[in-house]
């Protein structure tokens, strides 16, 4: 192991920095392994990780981290395994992601202990390791002319040709700060209050591997490398996806095998698909699971032209390089819906259709800047029902129905319908090969929340509001209400995913053509042993096709059906075990 690391550090430093910085390292791995416990790290189609915020629910007079746990022992056990909750460190903007002390724990979330507390589910952790808060200590030093931390950001001096760098904001590049050196021009990849590191700088990785190796003490099972595309900066290239990121990513997993072997590291890189199973590396040497990106505006476009093939299609591709290697699925975050992993998948109308439709169903449009320095359309911020589902279309209460106008009930549908398409997309996401990350406004049935745009300013708000916790209680034992009967279904989903090694992670799956109309694949365990044939109709009209089978189990009715011949309706959803083969 010791060869891997120095191998990585030379890429990185150079021969003559690298054995040098390998004895550091060997330090700091030596220091925490007395206080690691490796644990079982596999993963199976048990596991499902619920994405919230630290605070996501609240009650009056109590730390929000308790709120959670009390939530999430009522509420999730043996429905997700795990829970990656979103920077819970003391932070100053973009709420959590522009942090202070990687160390710490935001005072108003809690402490450690409510975080160790949580450990019945598997947690994943955030490293935010592309930038930190400018209220940091370390760029605080920075700004007083420390020598220590003189180097620990990128600095230009000149006036360098920075137009091939690529990057997710429309914000400038640099921005000027004074020290009693003079004014320095400071690398700020997404805000004036995110400052980039720099990790030309060995001491800033050296702090970085011993940041996550205590976060491995603190129970992290997932690590999640956030906007790691950008990490490396040499100015006349694009930035992005540099060898040296990779290197680094690759130096990170080599160390947290030493030591913390259970720990997964998931990176976040919301770029095309080719670029972002890069991080997968050789299937041994870099990130064990990534963010699988194109899914969520892929299955938003079948839904939106009631046609799977483009998804089928992509879907098809779908390949791993190793059973050391997964995706993290996922429809809906706490940020908004990339457009970039879709583009050279769908046409440049596709994505124009796509946004249009954003903004009929009431979204907002977030927009990077490009190389040439025009902008193009790079997220959808909006909640994912409603990207589904025009939330000005819903079909009202006859005591309603007088201030409705003919035109828009002609349009109406029912909530019921809604939920069916909303359901049946997140199934898709289920079947898939991978670990589910699903969002908390998902789970939950929640819609967009525009007056939180309103006071913030921000278009990922719309997506980001906090429940209490007594509303959100009645609200989930109220039959008829849109969190309840969302929650019931999903959970049944994932009851059935759970119950089915077809469904295993590192197992295979097979996308069928049945119907244009129908996202259909069929899931095999790694043994071979178990076989799920997955149809969902992804239109808002019946179909019917046949199958090469006679009967089967069906996984939610738990009966056996006929199904050589199969009639689906509306975003129907069928996951069925087949028994017979037609001859």
């Amino acid at each position: 192991m010791s060869n891997i690391l120095l191998h990585h550090l030379t890429i990185l430093y150079g021969e003559e920095n690298a054995s040098r910085l390998l004895d550091r390292v060997q330090t700091i791995l030596a220091d925490h392994r007395s206080r690691l416990s490796p644990r079982d790290s596999g993963l199976s189609q048990r596991d499902s990780l619920l994405i919230l915020y630290g605070d996501q629910i609240q009650r009056a007079d109590e730390k929000p981290l308790q709120t959670l746990k009390k939530f999430c022992d009522q509420y999730l056990t043996d429905v997700v395994s795990g829970i990656h909750i979103l920077p819970f460190y003391p932070w100053t903007s973009d709420d959590g992601f522009s942090v202070v002390d990687y160390r710490q724990i935001d005072s108003t979330l809690g402490a450690w202990d409510d975080v160790s507390a949580l450990q019945n589910f598997r947690l994943m952790f955030d490293a935010v390791i592309n930038h930190i808060s400018s209220k940091s200590e370390w760029f605080q030093k920075f700004l007083q002319d420390d020598p220590r931390y003189r180097d620990f950001f990128i600095t230009v001096e000149v006036e360098p040709d920075l137009s091939k760098v690529v990057r997710p904001r429309a914000l400038p590049l640099l921005t000027s700060f004074q020290t009693p050196s003079g004014e320095k021009k400071v690398w700020t990849t997404f805000s004036e209050d995110q400052i980039d590191l720099n990790f030309k700088n060995p001491e800033v990785l050296l702090e970085i591997l011993d940041t996550l190796l205590l976060y491995a003490e603190r129970g992290a099972d997932f690590i999640r490398l956030d906007a790691i595309a950008y990490l490396w900066k040499e100015i006349g290239t694009t930035c992005i996806h540099l060898p040296q990121t990779h290197a680094v990513v690759q130096f990170l997993r080599a160390a947290l095998n030493e030591v913390a072997p259970h720990v997964h590291l998931i990176t976040e890189t919301n770029v095309p698909h080719v670029d972002n199973i890069s991080y997968f590396g050789d299937g041994t040497n870099e990130a064990q699971l990534v963010y699988n990106f194109a899914l969520p505006p892929l299955t938003l476009h079948a839904f939106h032209t009631g046609n799977a093939q483009t998804l089928s299609n992509w879907a098809k591709t779908l390949t791993l390089p190793s059973n050391q290697t997964t995706f993290f699925n996922f429809l809906a975050s706490h940020d908004g819906i990339g457009l970039n992993p879709a583009r050279g998948i769908l046409t440049a109308e596709e994505i124009d259709s796509l946004v249009n439709k954003t903004l009929a169903h009431g979204g907002l449009i977030s927009y990077k800047h490009n190389a040439d320095g025009t902008q193009s359309p790079y997220e959808m911020n909006i909640n994912y029902f409603d990207a589904l589902s025009n939330p000005d279309n819903l079909l009202q209460p006859p005591s309603s129905a007088a201030t409705s106008s003919p035109r828009t009930a002609m349009r109406a549908e029912s909530l019921d319908l809604q939920i069916n398409r909303f359901l049946a997309a997140q199934a898709i996401m289920l079947s898939l090969v991978g670990v589910p990350g699903i969002y908390f406004h998902s789970l939950f049935g929640s819609r967009g929340w525009t007056e939180g745009v309103r006071q913030t300013g921000r278009n990922r708000t719309i997506n980001r509001e906090k429940c209490q916790f007594d509303e959100l209680q009645s609200q989930l034992a109220d039959e008829n209400s849109l969190r309840f009967k969302v929650f019931t279904k999903y959970s049944q989903l994932l009851k059935a995913r759970s119950g089915s090694p077809a469904f295993h992670p590192h197992g295979t799956q097979t996308v069928l053509n049945l119907h244009p109309s129908v996202f259909a694949i069929e899931r095999i365990s790694p043994d071979g042993k178990s076989r799920v044939l997955c149809l969902h109709n992804v239109s808002a009209g019946q179909v019917s096709f046949t199958t090469e089978f006679k009967t089967a189990y069906d996984l939610f009715t738990e009966q056996e059906i006929q199904i050589s011949n199969i009639t689906l309706e509306p975003y129907q959803v069928l996951w069925l075990k087949p028994n017979s083969v037609v001859e």
